[in-house]
């Protein structure tokens, strides 16, 4: 028997002699070291996979020596596109917003502003808690130490002490307090019981990561060097543009055709046609000529990766900007759809009256300042939930529904209170009877910037009875949150004066 053989033979024997051992006993276990003691210790991890939510590694440390005992939670899954935000305004005496559950992953941070209060990443690692435990927890770390600190620094003690006094005062609702999630990885959670009606006391954002994040999280990051030579050496591909006077084009863009059917394409045909119905029909969906193509970085894995990007319109909408992006590293792939033009000076809301299937089938863009409401089930999604979208009613609702059941995955589990899991598994009905257009329904996009648009089936817009369109004055509040209230143009109208 050859040496090839044998190593061939031990390593089948080796990943047989595993599987049995994970099939009977699906927890490992290790011997670590106890930081209390210094003595050997146990710890317990097992891989599991929350329903409805992520893969998650769950650890349990005890020693036998000390008695010391922790647990800890590790995300085993991919990065999500976009980090969370979570803000939960506590009121006073409202105990039971503090039994909120609450997941912190290993890069999530946890603020409380009011006493200029953050608990960082490395403090808390990846815990499964509640608000009062969270913080209770924090209380207990900085107390550990209050003896030895009076020695060494008594007037540090005596700050701390006052400190904890309004901590505690906290995590027992004799005081209120906002509570912050923010998690770059997107993969914390903080309960809401009210979901999937809109909750007056939680708001979630969603954001993208900036390369200081990217790189605390341990995907490499291009250093400025490299950028600058990259935009250095791309500069005499886009210098002919320039010298042309058209827009604005990134470094490193190269153009690709796009079609027979594109801009100049269209304009040739108008012209030997010479017929308006021929031009009404060439322009209802115009192509661009060509798309662009740009470096950029994943979202996923920061690596490099391509972008293309091209400008078309839309009949009765606006001229948006069509982007697509694919990684070759990790295959993390991602479409979204912006605005072009100049910002809108008022909100649009649109509501469409969902009727048949053939409505199911109307094309939707949902910009990530929109807000989605179906009144029929209580539905409400806050701006920035789903991103922005470019599907249809049904492929929208469907979107919904999936999102909703990964983010609140505790209110679905078998680890669910019965009332919870009765809420959603009726919620979750209601959703499917629209789809199945047992009564009609509606759809509602309210965007404050004017973003979003559903199609209508007729040809002409006018014509569609089953689609509304009605324009509203933005809120201060609207503005600020847009950056639209720090704008100053005065000194460009100046210069057209």
């Amino acid at each position: 028997m050859g040496k090839e053989e044998i190593i061939a033979d031990v390593g089948r024997a080796a990943d047989a002699l595993s599987a049995d051992e994970e099939a009977a006993n699906p927890v490992d276990q290790i011997e670590s070291l106890c930081m209390r003691c210094r003595g050997n210790g146990t710890t317990r991890l097992l891989l599991t996979q929350i329903p409805h939510f992520r893969e998650v590694v769950l650890m349990a440390f005890e020693c036998p020596h000390c008695g010391e005992k922790n647990n800890e939670v590790q995300f085993a899954g991919q990065l999500q596109p976009h980090g969370c935000f979570y803000t939960l305004n506590v009121p006073e005496g409202a105990s039971e917003v503090l039994n909120r559950q609450v997941v912190k992953s290993d890069s999530a941070s946890i603020k409380v502003p009011e006493l200029d209060f953050e608990v960082p990443p490395e403090a808390q690692r990846g815990t499964l808690s509640t608000v009062e435990g969270v913080l209770l927890r924090a209380a207990d770390e900085l107390e550990a130490l209050q003896e030895e600190r009076r020695k060494v620094d008594p007037n540090t003690a005596e700050a701390l002490d006052q400190f904890l006094v309004s901590l505690k005062l906290c995590a027992t609702a004799k005081k209120p307090f906002t509570f912050i999630v923010d998690d770059p990885a997107g993969n914390s959670f903080l309960e809401s019981p009210h979901a999937p009606s809109p909750d007056p006391l939680l708001s979630i954002k969603f954001y993208d990561r900036t390369p200081e994040q990217q790189a605390a999280l341990g995907y490499l990051v291009d250093s400025d060097s490299n950028e600058q030579a990259a935009a250095e050496q791309s500069t005499e591909q886009t210098s002919s543009t320039y010298k042309e006077g058209t827009k604005y084009v990134p470094a490193g863009t190269r153009r690709e055709p796009h079609g027979s059917v594109g801009a100049l394409a269209a304009h040739r045909a108008i012209a030997q046609g010479n017929s308006d119905e021929v031009a009404a029909a060439l322009f209802k969906y115009s192509a661009p000529e060509e798309v662009m193509m740009f470096p950029a970085t994943c979202g996923a894995c920061a690596a490099k990766c391509e972008t293309r990007m091209f400008v078309t319109n839309i009949p009765y909408f606006k001229e948006v900007i069509i982007m697509a992006s694919t990684c070759d590293i990790c295959g993390y792939r991602n479409s979204e759809i912006k605005p072009g033009g100049s910002i809108p000076e008022k909100g649009k809301k649109i509501t469409a009256r969902i009727l048949n299937k053939d409505d199911l089938s109307r094309d939707v863009i949902k910009s990530d300042s929109a807000k989605v409401i179906v009144p029929e089930v209580d539905l409400e999604l806050a701006p920035g939930t789903l991103g922005g979208l470019v599907t249809t009613v049904e492929g929208l609702m469907t979107a919904i529904s999936e999102n909703l059941k990964r983010v609140h995955g505790f209110s679905i589990g078998d680890s669910a209170d019965e009332w919870k899991r009765t809420t959603w598994q009726d919620f979750d009905a209601r959703l499917k009877k629209l789809l199945e257009i047992q009564e009609p329904w509606t759809l509602i996009l309210d965007d404050a910037l004017a973003n979003s648009f559903i199609a209508p089936v007729t040809e002409f817009i006018e014509d569609d009875k089953q689609l509304t369109f009605e324009e509203f004055e933005r809120s201060w509040e609207q503005d600020e949150e847009f950056g639209l209230n720090d704008i100053d143009t005065s000194a460009a109208d100046a210069g057209y004066d």
